[in-house]
């Protein structure tokens, strides 16, 4: 079962595992490989966001960083949402993203917008699968290039 724990000053260095486990994507992002522990308290330890890790059971298997409300544009984000390289091609990051999905929806959320770096294709593929829509490219604080999706959020989605 998934579920969700905030990520803290204690537990931040879980969190740093796991972004360092896909230097890929720190590549794209920032052009390093890996993050720092600054960076990621920087990032996930503020009063703008929610951060989360994705636990299956009992173990720490991804992040997720959500922005209840962006003032540009009104809409829910999400910052960043991230498998563990080990845990990847299990479908676990479906899995927590409809355990994500339920959450908001509970909370009365009704649609939500992300930005996915223009050359990470196995994203875009991810958003996609799950019901998310391109709407825009748009350029981050960071200068790099995305495509902003959205999806309109109803009603709680379950397994199939």
């Amino acid at each position: 079962m998934i579920t969700f724990q905030p990520i803290t000053d204690d537990t931040i260095y879980i969190a740093q595992e796991i972004q360092n486990s896909n230097p890929n994507y720190n590549r794209m992002e920032n052009g390093d490989p890996t993050r720092s522990i600054e960076e990621l308290k920087a990032e996930f330890l503020n009063d703008q966001t929610e951060s989360l890790f994705i636990k299956l059971e009992d173990t720490y298997i991804g992040v997720v960083d959500y922005l209840n409300h962006n003032p540009k544009d009104g809409y829910p984000w999400i910052g960043l949402f991230m498998i563990h390289n080990d845990y990847q091609g299990y479908s676990f990051g479906y899995q927590a993203y409809i355990a994500l999905e339920n959450r908001l929806i509970k909370r009365g959320v009704e649609a939500i917008r992300l930005g996915v770096l223009v050359d990470n294709k196995k994203a875009h593929s991810f958003w996609e699968s799950v019901g998310f829509t391109y709407i825009k490219e748009s350029v981050t604080n960071e200068k790099n290039q995305v495509y902003v999706y959205e999806k309109l959020l109803n009603e709680v989605t379950h397994f199939q």
